[in-house]
Formats: structure tokens, sequence, C-alpha cells
């Protein structure tokens, strides 16, 4: 009977530490806002992980990332209900992304838990120009 409920433990216990390293594998993680007044604006990542997919009854009109001192990393125009951000450009670590639904902001973060796929360097990430453009549609366009 001992050896029974220990063969149950090691199972479970094998099955729960399989399912912490399977989830360590994404890309990115999002911890949404559940603020009440946040629900107007749907923030989610795709399913592979490495875009950020907002979008709101509402004209979003901006979307800016805070650092530990209080500077803007990121700072986007956007002007539209529909947004696709590609997650791949920043580096490693949390992000505290803020969309501007005027008169609100709606605050959320984005874990990065891996670098970028193709591996660039931290200067040749930060030096490559980006321009995502906003659309109504199921599609990205980015220019590089």
């Amino acid at each position: 009977m001992k050896n029974l409920i220990r063969l149950c433990l090691v199972v479970i216990l094998t099955i729960l530490l399989s399912y912490t390293l399977q989830a360590q594998n994404h890309f990115a993680k999002l911890e949404q806002n559940r603020n009440s007044q946040a629900k107007e604006l749907i923030h989610t990542l795709n399913k592979t992980r490495d875009t950020l997919i907002l979008k709101s009854d509402k004209i979003i009109n901006s979307l800016y990332t805070l650092n530990h001192d209080d500077t803007r990393n990121i700072d986007f125009e956007i002007d539209s209900t529909n947004y696709k951000f590609p997650l791949n450009k920043l580096p490693k670590g949390k992000h505290v992304f803020v969309a501007v639904l005027e008169p609100k902001l709606i605050v959320f973060v984005v874990k990065i838990f891996n670098d970028a796929p193709n591996n660039q360097s931290e200067i040749s990430r930060t030096s490559n120009l980006i321009s995502v453009e906003p659309t109504d549609e199921d599609i990205l366009i980015v220019d590089y």
C-alpha cells in the first residue's frame, strides 16, 4: 500500500514538473489588466506568443512602454481600433506597456523570456528601425 502511494506521488510530481518546464518554453507571457474599467481593451498574444494584439471598440491613441527610470523605450501613435506589435524587437525582461484610450490609460505587463529568434546582438537589435502600421485586417505590415 505504501508503494502505491509513493508511486502515485512520483507520477503526480513528474506531471507537475513537466507542465512547469513546458510553460517556460514560451517566448513571452502577458499579464493582463484585470480591472473592470480596462475591459474595453482586449490585449492578448498570438499563438506563437511573439506578437501583442490590441483590439478595442474605441480608438487606441498610442502605445508606449516604461522602464525603471520612467523613460519610454517604445512610443507609437496608433489611432486605430486594431494593432499588432511584434515582440521580437524587445530585449529579455519585464516590459510595462501603457495603451492610451482617451481619457484612460490601460497598463499591462509583458515578460520576454527568450532573446529574439534571430539572436541579434543588443546593439544591432536597438539600432534597427521598425515601422509597424495599424490595420483593420488580420495582416501585420512590418518594414525593416
